[in-house]
């Protein structure tokens, strides 16, 4: 029913071996298999392709002929597709490792999953027209069908959020509006001066705002900012490059005076080297899932985003080492010739340690071992939440990405944070900090024991 609804501008194809077309002809229902292609023909008319695979699997052998049978006799072009797991061959092994990793199974395990040929490489054309001798025409027609397809990704517009202003303003005016209003009660206390310094830097930070097209993130940042401080949610100070402006301190995103502490604004945002600004915001640990729900509730379009554990080169010598079955203390005593520095790589540890060519040289299965590590070396080995990162958009974030459930069954994106960044879409970084929780602990023991009222706020930093 969702496809009858939504089938225009796409193209379908019959389906590998789990299809519906193809599953049915394999087990022998070809009325059925052929009604069904029918019901799809009907809903793409001339978008509609039989798909051939041959991967060396004796179900496909079985099927391709009725699919390429069908094809005659109803009109419908058939096109050759090929499934692709690796980029070689001769990486087949490192597939069978990498499957048995995420699966918790050894190799010599005859019950577990695997793929059912060492096939699933890229192939190259002729190796392509090797396969489907019976139908040449599969071939020419992956031509026809591609030259249909028209897909642009644009990486050059930004998709803020939508920030209602008061009527007839628009957001550098209000912006502008609410930073001075905001430099006046900052700088109050003052003497008269100091204070054309402030203004000049004001004016200067509000036209580089402006003119880059950023108004409208400071403004979001101070709105969330201004509820959890609303609802007595402890929030820091700020941290990084995002201090150094004079335009958030006026917004109170941050506590701290850049002109006082002689803190740049061109770290954070500089005309000559176009990139999003990036505030860190760190909130009370306990209560940071309010301000999401906060943000969730008044934009609408909100996602936390995907982190992605990669396999290291200790850690990937460990994991590949178990799923061969290897003794624990023999891989172990080779995990730990790798040297435990910062981003060293398997590549970089085998020229600096010499045992470990001279083991691979020495034992096969060693060889073995570190032949799959290095190809796996730098693969994602799990997915989890990102600690901080959350996405805001002006519509739905189906538009721009696709989108999965977390652990916890939260909403996340499944591109990683600098893919997120390169759609367009606005990051924002809300921390969950023990330590103003701990601080905060303080205060409201303080209070009860003493009667001393305090705020994060009186605390000198």
């Amino acid at each position: 029913e969702i496809l009858k609804d939504h089938s225009e501008g796409l193209i379908a194809l019959s389906g590998c071996l789990k299809g519906e077309v193809p599953s049915l002809f394999a087990e022998g229902r070809d009325a059925e298999a052929e009604a069904a292609a029918e019901e799809l023909a009907r809903m793409f008319p001339d978008r509609f392709y039989l798909e051939l695979m041959n991967h060396g699997i004796p179900a496909q052998d079985i099927v391709r002929p009725k699919l390429i049978d069908l094809g005659k006799r109803k009109g419908w072009p058939c096109v050759a597709t090929h499934d692709v797991h690796y980029l070689e061959r001769k990486s087949a092994p490192a597939q069978d490792a990498l499957l048995c990793i995420q699966t918790g199974k050894v190799i010599q395990d005859e019950k577990r999953l695997k793929m059912a040929s060492d096939r699933f490489y890229f192939t190259s054309p002729e190796e392509m027209g090797e396969l489907f001798p019976e139908c040449p025409e599969a071939l020419t027609n992956t031509v026809t069908l591609a030259s249909q397809l028209n897909l642009e990704l644009d990486f050059h517009t930004y998709h803020f959020p939508k920030f209602q202003t008061p009527a007839g303003e628009d957001l550098p005016t209000y912006l502008e509006r609410l930073s001075r209003k905001g430099s006046e009660e900052r700088c109050s206390t003052l003497p008269e001066s100091r204070r054309p310094a402030y203004e000049a830097r004001l004016t200067s930070e509000l036209k580089t705002i402006r003119e880059m097209g950023f108004a409208g993130y400071f403004l979001i940042v101070a709105d969330f900012i201004r509820y959890a401080r609303s609802t007595g949610m402890p929030v820091g100070p700020g941290r990084g490059s995002a201090a150094g402006s004079l335009v958030a301190y006026c917004l109170r995103i941050t506590d701290i005076d850049p002109l006082v502490h002689d803190l740049l604004f061109e770290r954070f945002l500089n005309p000559e080297r176009i990139s999003m600004p990036d505030m860190d915001i760190d909130f009370c640990m306990r209560r940071r899932d309010e301000v999401i729900r906060y943000v969730s509730q008044k934009y609408g379009n909100v996602s936390q985003i995907i982190t992605f554990g990669k396999m290291k080169a200790r850690a990937v010598v460990r994991d590949v080492g178990r799923v061969m079955g290897l003794p624990y203390g023999d891989v172990d005593r080779i995990a730990k010739l790798i040297p435990a520095t910062l981003g060293m790589t398997l590549e970089q540890a085998l020229e600096i340690e010499p045992r470990l060519m001279e083991l691979a040289k020495e034992k096969p299965q060693i060889k073995e071992l570190i032949d799959i590590a290095r190809q796996l070396e730098g693969f994602p080995r799990h997915a989890s939440t990102h600690a901080a990162g959350v996405v805001i958009s002006d519509r739905p974030l189906t538009e721009y990405l696709p989108l999965c459930t977390g652990q916890q069954e939260e909403i996340i994106t499944q591109f990683d944070m600098k893919a997120v960044e390169k759609t367009g879409l606005i990051k924002f970084d809300f921390l969950g900090l023990k330590t103003l929780t701990v601080i905060d602990d303080a205060v409201k023991l303080i209070e009860k024991r003493t009667g001393t009222k305090l705020t994060i706020d009186t605390i000198p930093l």
